[in-house]
């Protein structure tokens, strides 16, 4: 399988937030901003791996800062590491006040996609190519990130 770049799969998806999306302060729930953020780390690994994914873990979520009404929440999605089956996924995301010109990152997330066949069983993927100096950094830094995923995986 001929490695593929990281620009291939990489993905991007802009939603307003609206007030059913809210808590009482007016601003983002968690779980809304979690639900998108498995959503598109679901359709990048889909597109990198031509294969179904499911989610293997949400390594970790960082929030930041908080989205508001009427801001538009945008996604930015990339595969930053594979093993065999498995893909490390990135999802980065920012927060635009339109009517002000502000943009601010709320969130930052890793998680873990495992590609499967149509009877579940995992399947192998392409490897990365990474290009940029951001993807470059991802990617040296993904073994530090596989190891501590593996020795909480050893504590169960």
């Amino acid at each position: 399988m001929e490695p593929l770049p990281v620009s291939y799969s990489k993905m991007k998806q802009t939603r307003l937030v609206l007030p059913p999306d809210t808590n009482h302060l007016d601003t983002i729930f968690g779980g809304k901003v979690l639900a998108y953020i498995d959503e598109i780390a679901a359709l990048t690994a889909m597109k990198h791996s031509n294969c179904v994914v499911v989610t293997a873990s949400i390594d970790s979520v960082d929030f930041l800062s908080s989205a508001k009404v009427g801001d538009a929440l945008t996604l930015e999605a990339s595969v930053t590491w594979t093993g065999r089956t498995s893909m490390e996924v990135y999802v980065k995301v920012y927060a635009d006040d339109l009517l002000q010109g502000k943009k601010v990152t709320t969130t930052e997330s890793f998680l873990t996609m495992v590609a499967v066949d149509a009877h579940g069983t995992p399947t192998a993927v392409p490897n990365i190519l990474p290009e940029t100096n951001e993807e470059k950094r991802l990617f040296e830094t993904a073994p530090s990130r596989k190891d501590h995923r593996q020795n909480r995986a050893a504590l169960r």
